[in-house]
């Protein structure tokens, strides 16, 4: 029989997918494309957001249902669990869909997972698997434990002690293997005394690890025998969500006793800290991904909303220059600068060879990067301050042997100052200074967000310019004396002082670059002050209240 017949049943396609153990950037390559390809997604409720983010804007999600008692073991006890997850695979497989079923960890060590691939293989639907990082191997290595050494010794032995048996615990115990048991935090003591009821030692070294791989990542080092001091002495246990997931690390061999040398995702120098970043969207989001880099969790709080100037004749008539040759240069100071023209451009139905045989300035490497991205590659970025200042240092002056076109558009927001345009005057330009978009305060953000501002429940706020400092203190409070205050300049500093506020940290150069770099160095500088003088690392969110900092001199 043909197979395109219409007789003939047309089926999906499944991609059984490893999400790994939740950092979002241990997706694998091949785990991305499937992801931008599906038509349907099914995930785990603990990577679904991890999935999410790389799926089309309508992937369809089918709904998934009420939390069972797994959840208790395999979730948090808010999110709920697939069940039957194998009939919501194949209903959409039959329908001809592209399936992703993203797993925790790895598909090859969920059991659920291989079920519903012998499923798809007994109704002759296609499918492949595309691996991922197992939880039981990536949580141990960004704790900084690694599971062999350079001596060889002892194998590594993998346990579930949700379904261990009599038989497991006593192999495990009666042996040097290096465990890696995947557990629960209040069931972890009991996991450990079974080992060492079937003979392992209770001077054995033990790492316990909650939340792996993301920054809300915490390990205890300790043994068999004193796991449970550990826990009662840092108040885990016990615990209203002693069900959270753990990966606890037992062994000789297992580098437990070298964590404080190896631990490079805890100690990175923001670890854990919930940095606002008061922007546009637009303009955070590279910022926002070095915060991630040096292991913050970034909030972005919009202070600034952008909005079309009231009246357009002047940028349309700038627009139109552009095209009749009127420019010599277009100089953008920002990247809602481009984003304004760019839309214009749109508007009319150009693109960017309407640039052709003009010269194209941008004050920063954002911006130019904004540029790059249109199809422009700018002709002038600052090789020194990212300024105006620092654009017009490097500005050549008019000059009318080399220069047919003596005009500057200069597309800027409605409160730019007029620094820029002062100097290209004095340079001999004419200049043309529009206003291509207006820049008005934004909306209030959530109420839970401006309690956390006011009450101390960020640790630090990184200020861009004046108009952040006013805006947020206007739409959200004033942030806690607790909070590190990190400003990007002089101005912005002065600005902040005036509100009273205490500044922390100042960027040594105005780029945004600069000043997550100087809040990084003051984490680490802080979190090294705290291991010499032998206290516990804390976050400035964990001060007790009414334990305020003075001002720095």
């Amino acid at each position: 029989m043909n197979p395109t017949a219409p007789n003939h049943p047309v089926h999906g396609h499944v991609t059984f997918l490893g999400a790994g153990p939740g950092d979002p950037g241990l997706l694998t390559l091949r785990a991305v494309e499937a992801l931008a390809a599906a038509d349907v997604l099914i995930a785990d409720p603990q990577v679904l957001d991890v999935v999410r983010a790389h799926a089309r804007a309508h992937v369809d999600m089918p709904a998934q249902t009420v939390t069972d008692e797994a959840s208790k073991t395999v979730g948090t006890p808010e999110v709920p669990v697939l069940r039957d997850t194998a009939n919501l695979v194949m209903t959409a497989a039959r329908g001809g869909k592209r399936v992703v079923r993203a797993v925790l960890g790895d598909p090859g060590l969920d059991g659920n997972a291989a079920d519903e691939m012998l499923v798809c293989a007994t109704e002759g639907i296609t499918f492949e698997v595309v691996p991922g990082v197992a939880t039981a191997v990536g949580v141990p290595a960004y704790a900084g434990v690694p599971l062999r050494d350079g001596k060889g010794g002892a194998d590594v032995r993998f346990v579930d002690a949700r379904t261990a048996s009599a038989t497991c615990w006593s192999e495990v115990g009666a042996s040097d293997v290096t465990a890696v048991v995947s557990t629960t935090l209040d069931s972890v003591v009991a996991a450990a005394g079974e080992l060492v009821s079937a003979g392992r030692k209770p001077d054995t070294p033990l790492t316990v690890t909650v939340a792996g791989t993301t920054t809300r990542q915490r390990t205890w080092t300790a043994t068999l025998g004193s796991i449970a001091q550990v826990l009662k002495a840092a108040k885990v246990l016990p615990s209203p969500d002693g069900g959270q997931p753990v990966i606890a690390v037992v062994g000789e061999r297992s580098a437990a006793a070298q964590r404080d040398r190896l631990s490079w995702f805890e100690s990175k120098p923001l670890f854990g800290w919930n940095v606002l970043v008061p922007r546009t969207k637009e303009q955070s989001a590279s910022l926002s991904d070095q915060l991630r880099s040096y292991g913050a969790v970034p909030s972005e709080v919009p202070t600034i909303a952008v909005e079309p100037p009231r009246t357009p004749q002047q940028m349309e008539r700038a627009v139109k220059g552009l095209v009749t040759g009127r420019y010599e240069w277009i100089a953008f100071t920002s990247v809602n600068a481009v984003k304004a023209v760019r839309e214009k451009f749109e508007e009319y139905g150009l693109d960017a060879r309407a640039f052709a045989g003009i010269k194209v300035a941008a004050v920063g490497e954002q911006t130019a990067k904004s540029l790059i991205e249109f199809g422009v590659k700018p002709d002038l970025v600052p090789s020194g301050e990212q300024s105006a200042a620092g654009l017009l240092e490097d500005w050549p002056p008019y000059d009318p042997v080399f220069d047919p076109i003596d005009r500057v558009f200069l597309p800027r927001a409605d409160i730019a100052t007029e620094t820029l345009v002062a100097g290209l005057i004095e340079l001999g330009w004419e200049v043309d200074d529009v206003t291509a978009y207006r820049t008005v305060r934004a909306s209030p953000p959530p109420a839970e967000t401006r309690e956390a501002i006011k009450g101390g429940g960020f640790d630090a706020v990184l200020f861009t310019s004046s108009s952040t400092v006013r805006n947020l203190v206007g739409i959200a409070g004033k942030p806690h004396n607790v909070t590190v205050i990190a400003c990007i300049g002089p101005a912005t500093a002065k600005t902040a002082e005036e509100h009273g506020l205490r500044v922390d940290v100042l960027s040594p150069e105005p780029s945004v670059h600069k000043l997550a770099e100087a809040l990084a160095d003051f984490g680490a500088a802080r979190r090294d002050a705290a291991l010499e003088a032998g206290d516990p690392v804390t976050r400035p969110s964990e001060r007790r209240p009414g334990s305020r900092r003075r001002a720095r001199s």
